[in-house]
């Protein structure tokens, strides 16, 4: 299958790359030079502008950071042409960024008036998942054009789910990030404290992990140093799932919470905590840094 890939950048270009490793003819495009030499170190083929990577395409795959890229990429702005005038009818487009539930569904009703099916597509697991093709997606719209991307989301996942219309996937990713960014704060503190009574952070994990306070970050992602060897932690916090990121996440549940009036104390909590670590001057290492807030200086 002829794919065009646009956005290179930590869970992007693993994903694209599985999908050349599997077979499919992908052409990519990022504007970053520096993304795009590396991947073409890699065999990836590059295009020379998100227009040149769509032409000929059957799927259309877009992992962007925020709503504001998705809505200038797909229909433009300050006078510039959307890539929707580029695509042809017929065409299915598969969204991958994490953005706002409304503007998923004004880009999916934009393209449809083109004849293109598009579904909002976000995953969860991590560059960890992207590189091993084991992501989750929860996918927004059609079933019918759901269908039509299984086969290509499952090179890139384990898991698909159908949350429902066009901006559902959207919705149900803010409320699992949303839960993630309050795990791992609270996992964050336990360890910490563990640490200043002078535990071993290794044994308490693993007590932890395996009692009733085990959760995704104990299992997967421990936020503290030297505990496990593949976890961002163990690596200066580098890579991953940067502050900045975890913090826009955070902002887009609290949008939706205010837009339909639902409570959510905790989740409020951690973007002001985020907020906080990213101004001191972490925002760009993983979010699992925010130990550093609650952690006793040494």
């Amino acid at each position: 299958m002829k794919i065009a890939f646009i956005g290179l950048g930590n869970m992007g270009g693993p994903m694209a790359m599985n999908l050349k490793k599997a077979g499919h003819e992908v052409k990519a495009f990022d504007l970053s030079a520096e993304a795009c030499k590396k991947y073409a170190a890699e065999g990836l083929g590059i295009a020379s502008s998100a227009a040149d990577s769509v032409a000929g395409a059957e799927v259309v795959i877009s992992m962007l950071p925020a709503s504001a890229h998705v809505e200038g990429l797909f229909l433009g702005g300050a006078g510039k042409p959307g890539l929707l005038e580029s695509i042809a009818a017929g065409t299915l487009v598969i969204d991958s960024s994490t953005i706002a539930a409304a503007t998923s569904r004004k880009v999916a009703e934009a393209a449809a008036a083109k004849g293109i099916a598009m579904i909002d597509a976000p995953v969860s697991g991590g560059t960890g998942g992207a590189i091993a093709g084991t992501l989750t997606f929860m996918v927004g719209g059609e079933a019918r054009d759901l269908e039509r991307a299984r086969p290509v989301l499952e090179k890139m996942g384990a898991n698909i789910f159908h949350a429902g219309a066009a901006g559902a996937g959207q919705t149900a990713k803010i409320c699992n990030n949303m839960l993630l960014g309050i795990l791992m704060i609270g996992t964050s503190e336990a360890l910490a404290l563990g640490v200043a009574n002078g535990l071993d952070p290794k044994v308490l994990s693993e007590i932890m992990r395996r009692s009733s306070g085990g959760n995704w970050a104990l299992e997967k992602y421990n936020p503290m140093p030297g505990v496990m060897d593949t976890a961002p932690a163990s690596k200066n916090y580098a890579g991953g799932f940067g502050t900045d990121l975890m913090l826009k996440d955070l902002g887009l549940a609290q949008e939706n919470a205010t837009a339909v009036r639902a409570a959510t104390p905790l989740g409020g909590l951690a973007r002001s905590l985020y907020a906080a670590h990213s101004l001191a001057g972490h925002g760009a290492l993983d979010f699992s840094s925010v130990l550093k807030l609650v952690q006793k200086a040494s």
